[in-house]
């Protein structure tokens, strides 16, 4: 993985000393909060519903078990002894005081981490397939080219204060796992007709209240012309992105309002400038950076044992069956842990199990975690042999829960019980819905379906690509909750269709479970997923199924 120069250690160190004297200003009163608030969020830093939250940038979702040790010692120290992994590959830590927050960012960067961009109308952190650089499927791995926007991206001049914030994703495999489609740039490696390696890049998706699908730009982009290309995206967003109505300044908007072709042209002229200044990515940095995501020296070994475990051992055969993923390397397996325990909030995980999972890492891992956006964590390259003795330590550690993919992987926000934003609950609606689900026995009869929920329409839950989305509404002072069906993140995206009314939070469980019910009596056979059985039915029999009086149904229709 990528090691901090001394220009990134001394860049990190000069940021958290000029956030300690402005904390500082904060508590002595020189700063107001509105003169603070710009500062702090510079700075990831927000102030939520009940304390101050403090958001840490996980690049592209890596670490290794030296950072999630901090990580666990941060959350011990100066926050309640847990952290809440997101959808954008970071960490949250949700009761920090204020006076210790410098300190905080001085032990991250003491494992080379900050929290800068992790909030503000700037390029936040870059995020990328958590299976990079390990997956069976992939054209090359995606992180180098993630660190280079990163790079790139930090701090730059022109970019701080954009119309609105600026997701970027990346991915190096044709199935996307990065939901690229939904960012405001999304870049797949490709490889054109002579066989070099570039880019398709999309964009204007989004979520949120107004969610679009991205568009493409270019199906193919040098390698070499990346930067400067992507300056030239956000730059034509910085001069068109509307900054009177913070609900339409997303470039998707900007996108919509202008049509793909314009902004095509307005790119592709812009391009044409800066190239001819920025000669573009610079192919000894490259080759540096890439150089720090060479794979690890991958081990040979029998893995007879593997087999034999799973014949002994049926809770290690179906965990071995959700949990484990294909991986590039012979003997080796792809290990994804899930923080999902039926009941337990999505995301969050304890410091003991922080240190579990670096522990683990550190003696079968080859020192590598990833962060997915599903809110889990990676174990990238785990040889056969030992996946009997990491399942037994995920086991003692409570993180061995056999549910990735299922019903009760479920991402969800922190919602009201956190943020200052949400209008509904998303934290106990998950933990009904898995608590029910694991009570039915039903998880692995139903198959592959991606629940998300959402406590507010900025829809930092991901409702609008799942499978199954939920969107917690204010109803009049009462907790409402639409269903969507049909949405996908996949490189098949799509958004969501709402089903028809919404139900109360009482009411939201059992319609839950009617539709998955409904959904075993609807599909074909075993093989088909509940997407493929909503993609050849239409949404009439799914709504009937929820909305079981008569009148519902057309109500629903």
């Amino acid at each position: 993985m990528y090691k901090y120069n001394d220009f990134d250690a001394a860049f990190v160190r000069e940021r958290v000393a000029q956030f300690r004297g402005q904390v500082e200003r904060r508590i002595d009163g020189s700063l107001t909060e509105d003169e603070f608030k710009p500062l702090r969020l510079m700075n990831g830093l927000y102030l939520q519903l009940h304390a101050y939250m403090l958001r840490v940038a996980v690049p592209y979702g890596t670490l290794n078990s030296a950072q999630m040790r901090q990580l666990a010692m941060i959350a011990d120290r100066w926050d309640k002894g847990y952290g809440h992994f997101t959808t954008r590959q970071n960490i949250q830590y949700n009761w920090p005081e204020l006076r210790d927050v410098p300190d905080i960012l001085d032990a991250l960067a003491d494992v080379e981490m900050h929290a800068i961009q992790t909030s503000g109308n700037t390029i936040r952190n870059v995020t990328a397939d958590h299976f990079a650089g390990a997956a069976a499927d992939e054209i090359a791995d995606p992180r180098p080219y993630a660190e280079l926007l990163r790079q790139w991206s930090t701090d730059h001049p022109e970019f701080q204060f954009l119309p609105r914030k600026f997701k970027i994703a990346v991915t190096g495999a044709e199935a996307d796992r990065a939901v690229i489609r939904a960012h405001d740039i999304g870049l797949q490696l490709v490889r054109n007709d002579a066989g070099k390696i570039g880019f398709r890049v999309l964009v204007g998706g989004g979520l949120g209240r107004t969610p679009m699908i991205g568009k493409v730009l270019t199906d193919y982009l040098p390698v070499a012309d990346l930067l400067p290309y992507c300056e030239a995206i956000v730059s034509v967003y910085n001069l068109l992105g509307r900054r009177d109505n913070k609900y339409k300044a997303r470039i998707k908007i900007t996108v919509h309002e202008n049509g793909i072709d314009q902004i095509r042209a307005l790119v592709d002229e812009r391009f044409a400038r800066i190239r001819a200044e920025f000669s573009g990515v610079d192919q000894a940095l490259l080759a540096e950076i890439q150089t720090a995501f060479a794979p690890p020296a991958f081990k040979t070994a029998e893995t007879d044992g593997y087999e034999a475990a799973r014949l002994a051992n049926p809770a290690f055969r179906s965990w071995s069956d959700t949990n484990l993923t294909a991986h590039k390397a012979d003997g080796y397996a792809i290990v994804s842990v899930s923080i999902k325990k039926h009941g337990a909030t999505p995301g969050d995980a304890t410091s003991d199990q922080m240190r579990a999972l670096a522990d683990i890492a550190e003696t079968y891992g080859h020192d590598e975690l990833r962060i997915s956006h599903e809110q889990n964590v990676i174990l990238p390259h785990v040889h056969q042999s030992d996946l009997p003795a990491v399942y037994a330590a995920l086991r003692a550690a409570d993180l061995a829960t056999a549910n990735i993919g299922l019903a009760s992987d479920i991402i969800a926000c922190p919602g009201m019980d956190y943020c200052a934003l949400a209008t509904a609950r998303s934290i106990p609606i998950a933990q009904q819905i898995a608590t029910r689900f694991d009570e039915l026995k039903l998880e692995h009869e139903v198959g592959p379906l991606k629940i998300k929920i959402s406590g507010c329409i900025n829809a930092c839950g991901h409702h609008h690509v799942g499978h199954i989305g939920i969107l917690g509404l204010d109803r009049a002072g009462v907790e409402n909750y639409q269903i969507t069906l049909g949405g996908d993140g996949s490189e098949d995206a799509a958004i969501g269709e709402r089903a028809g009314p919404g139900f109360s939070a009482d009411e939201i469980i059992p319609a839950i479970e009617r539709l998955v019910l409904g959904y075993l009596d609807l599909r074909e056979d075993a093989s088909e997923t509940f997407l493929q059985a909503y993609r050849r039915l239409g949404a009439g029999p799914f709504k009937a199924v929820l909305y079981p009086d008569k009148e519902g149904a057309r109500d629903a229709a």
